[in-house]
């Protein structure tokens, strides 16, 4: 059978970092691009340069470095916002602008307060406008899936007469079901008389859970570009989880056709634990693919069938994904080349400082734990590279914590500031960490109201590596901050400081016109 390309269109760096709380800095988009690049994706879709100074650096930097993927930057149907595009994208191997315009009724009369034929003049003046700029332009009718269908036929057909290579259908609030979807893009390529210029692709949310099988009921019926997350993070409930239709049409190609995306499958895995370290966004147990329990078996009778043959209880290999039952085991007495590989085969991209810092911070970690597993080197490259931001304004250097049974807690912190001067104070609070962060609030000033903690173990063992999230609000912002280690108190007051540096800096990102960033 002959196989069809299906394009796969990662959104994980713009629709999925506007989920609340999950935005990441300039070198974690970077090593979120580098490693969907090695998961081949089709497109990255970067970012929305028009947004801040920070969107728009980061979709320049990602044009610039990654090559083989498309690089796309989103833009609403306005000039403005299509020229930072080009410009962010100017440097790109292969620029892609995507352009979005609401159709739907709710739409026109409530947000836009205009009419049809003003919706279709302003798409397709936007669509020519792109052209200028760059060739391959994809149009998205925002919110789609209530549009009036003799309407949004009218307005695909009218954005490729205008230039449009690809026209996206979006799902936007997650509202239509898999045979809704479904005769919804026959009748598209059924009634637009020009369909066959234009790729149609799809982008559907996940408010009701039917992302997955609204955009594979798409594909059945001659969609070929799908637009999902890693871990289908995003808007809301989230977007269509890239791994669950990947896998999905690889495990079912007899029902597909054959369909085919040109996934390396084998980084499934490495990416999807790299998102959700950098966003904070926990992946739960028994989410399909990737979560723990994915290829976990408990029962006795299945533990009996698994043994007496895999296939009776595991449709998917767990090796296509990227779990690999071979360890590389390090210890105390490796040496850095041994490091260097492992890191390297892990996906991760250092260079010889990095990798020295890497290997101190190995091996004072080999010192207190009798076996590091892979889990402990992905902390720890995460921790000395990724978070190793020089313009930080605070960093720990101790801190002391006494508890006892009855008595207030008490802690002293010590921290050093940028200026290499180092700042001490002591206060007590309603538990440990709670005094903490009361001492860190005295040296540097700010009032800062605790809004979510999270302690998860990272690796294995007794002695595992804990990572501390915290989410901290102070002066209409809110940030996110990390800190890891093997001791879960000093973790925490890493986690504090980090959510702190965020705080003092002043951060490139921000809302569009004071409100929240819109997208397909």
């Amino acid at each position: 059978m002959q196989s069809e390309k299906l394009i796969i269109f990662d959104t994980t760096l713009r629709d999925g970092e506007q989920c609340p709380g999950a935005s990441m800095n300039l070198r974690e988009k970077l090593e979120v691009a580098r490693q969907l690049s090695l998961l081949r994706v089709d497109v990255i879709e970067a970012g929305f340069p028009v947004a801040s100074p920070g969107d728009f650096e980061s979709v320049k930097q990602i044009a610039n470095e990654i090559k083989g993927a498309k690089v796309a930057a989103l833009a609403r149907a306005l000039e403005k916002d299509i020229e930072a595009c080009a410009r962010a994208l100017e440097k790109a191997e292969s620029p892609r602008i995507h352009i979005f315009l609401s159709t739907s009724k709710v739409h026109r009369d409530q947000k836009l307060q205009r009419s049809k034929a003003e919706i279709v003049k302003m798409a397709c003046d936007a669509v020519a406008f792109g052209k200028k700029f760059c060739d391959d332009i994809e149009f998205s009718p925002e919110d789609a899936s209530r549009t009036e269908r003799d309407y949004l036929i009218e307005v695909v057909e009218a954005v490729i007469d205008a230039g449009a290579t690809t026209v996206n259908i979006p799902d936007t609030v997650g509202y239509t079901v898999p045979e809704e979807f479904t005769g919804l893009i026959r009748s598209l390529k059924e009634n637009v008389s020009n369909i066959e210029k234009a790729i149609i692709s799809v982008h559907c949310h996940n408010d009701l859970g039917m992302a997955v099988a609204n955009s594979l009921a798409a594909v059945k019926a001659g969609a070929r570009q799908v637009e999902c997350t890693v871990n289908g993070i995003g808007e809301r409930a989230g977007n269509a989880a890239m791994e669950e239709i990947v896998m999905a049409l690889k495990t079912r190609k007899d029902f597909f056709g054959g369909v085919d995306t040109g996934i390396d499958t084998r980084q499934i895995i490495p990416t999807s634990r790299l998102v959700s370290s950098l966003t904070g966004f926990l992946i739960q147990r028994n989410k399909a693919v990737v979560g723990k329990n994915a290829f976990a078996h408990e029962s006795g009778v299945h533990q009996d069938g698994f043994l007496k043959s895999k296939k009776t209880y595991e449709i998917m290999d767990p090796q296509d994904i990227g779990l690999n039952k071979s360890e590389l085991v390090l210890g105390k007495h490796s040496g850095r080349n041994a490091l260097g590989q492992k890191i390297k085969a892990m996906g991760f991209d250092v260079n010889a400082d990095e990798l020295n810092k890497v290997f101190v911070g190995f091996k004072t970690l080999a010192d207190e734990k009798k076996e590091i597993f892979d889990e402990d080197l992905f902390v720890l490259v995460q921790k000395i590279v990724l978070h190793n931001d020089e313009s930080d304004v605070y960093s720990l250097k101790r801190v002391k914590s006494e508890f006892e049974t009855g008595a207030t807690p008490t802690a002293t912190v010590e921290l050093e500031s940028r200026d290499g001067k180092v700042h001490t104070a002591s206060a007590d609070g309603d538990g440990p960490v709670d005094s903490i962060y009361n001492a860190i609030d005295k040296i540097t000033g700010l009032t800062c109201k605790l809004m979510d903690y999270q302690v998860i173990a990272k690796t294995r063992g007794h002695d595992a590596q804990g990572e501390v999230t915290v989410r901290v609000h102070s002066e209409n912002r809110e940030v996110l901050g990390k800190g890891m280690g093997v001791n879960t108190v000093e973790a925490s007051a890493s986690a504090y400081i980090d959510a702190i540096n965020k705080l003092l800096v002043n951060t490139k990102s921000g809302p569009v016109d004071g409100g929240d960033l819109p997208g397909p």
